[in-house]
């Protein structure tokens, strides 16, 4: 129970509350100095990986429909593009030449953070009867996630992602390689699956880890070259099982502050069939609605996850704020491992 008003009943299972009444930060709360230390300590050799694919990868709109690759133009300066422009075209003693543009940017094309207003749910806040359209913490629909009212614009006024990037997101990662255990074909992976790869690489998920799921989809697609192949997409690289319950406890249970995959969604999408009314993206329902748990798709994994397994580790220091963009409900990202 909570002496706020959003809610009286929090959903079965859920952190609601936990981190105060008004929290907008889920689970990121558990990345702590502490925690940032421990991976501090992770860096030994001083290399560096960079972690987010090209941002016009995958190509095309074939991922989703609803999103397309990014738009470069120049700015504008006295009617002229603002590309290649001297900047005092009459008085030759002056030298500058300027290059000033812009981009159209869908946020969450490429390399990403989903923020905590990206998924939401219908569920009874009062248990009164009476569902209504909320996201983690109870924060709602059309008061605190604003569709449009003009036409055009829309605004997270909580829950946004600069609530995430304000909190750095640097901390103690681990690696976890289903692509060296299950190879490239598709596999829904469930809780069975992902504790044979724990215990085969000796890894303990501890409170405040940040969590990545290496599976070899953003490989296939830098291979693909902008031409993504639907059909031979889908039969690519593991895939997390969201109906799989035991997998949802184990991700409740673990104390990991963020899940990141290297493929689209992380999880098996579409899911799995299931009985009576559940969401269609159920691991985007627990992690993002029920514990605030923020989610990372299609990152670059692969150089990294092979240096640490030549190396025989699974832990470095990872840097992933994403951009400080007031009211958006998703960021591209420019991950850095650390090692």
């Amino acid at each position: 129970m909570t002496d706020q008003t959003r809610w009286t009943h929090r959903p079965p299972g859920s952190n609601w509350g936990d981190f105060g009444a008004d929290d907008q930060h889920g689970r990121i709360n558990l990345i702590t100095s502490d925690q940032v230390k421990r991976g501090v300590v992770e860096v030994r050799e001083g290399l560096t990986f960079c972690l987010s694919l090209p941002l016009d990868y995958p190509g095309g709109n074939v991922l989703n429909p609803r999103r397309h690759p990014p738009v470069l133009r120049p700015t504008s300066r006295n009617g002229q593009p603002n590309m290649n422009y001297r900047l005092a075209r009459d008085n030759a003693a002056h030298t500058d030449v300027i290059c000033d543009d812009l981009v159209l940017m869908y946020l969450q094309y490429s390399t990403q953070w989903d923020s905590l207003a990206h998924v939401g749910q219908l569920f009874d806040v009062h248990g009164d009867g009476h569902p209504q359209a909320v996201y983690y913490n109870g924060y709602r629909a059309d008061e605190d996630v604003l569709g449009p009212v003009d036409g055009s614009t829309s605004k997270a006024i909580a829950l946004g992602i600069e609530n995430m990037a304000e909190r750095c997101v640097q901390g103690r990662a681990l690696m976890i390689d289903l692509h060296h255990h299950y190879g490239a074909t598709r596999r829904v992976v469930g809780y069975d699956d992902l504790m044979r790869v724990l215990e085969a690489d000796d890894i303990a998920v501890e409170t405040g880890d940040m969590v990545c799921l290496h599976t070899g989809f953003a490989d296939a697609l830098l291979a693909m070259g902008r031409q993504p192949d639907p059909h031979a997409l889908e039969a690519i690289g593991a895939v997390l099982d969201g109906r799989d319950a035991k997998l949802l406890q184990w991700i409740t249970d673990s104390g990991l502050s963020v899940l990141v995959a290297d493929n689209y969604a992380v999880e098996a999408h579409p899911a799995g069939p299931c009985e009576g009314a559940c969401a269609t993206l159920p691991l985007h329902e627990h992690c993002l609605f029920r514990l605030g748990i923020h989610l990372g798709e299609l990152w670059h994994l692969t150089p990294l996850a092979r240096w640490l397994r030549l190396h025989a580790r699974h832990r470095f220091l990872l840097t992933a704020p994403p951009l400080r963009l007031p009211g958006a409900v998703g960021s591209p990202v420019t991950p850095v491992g650390t090692v």
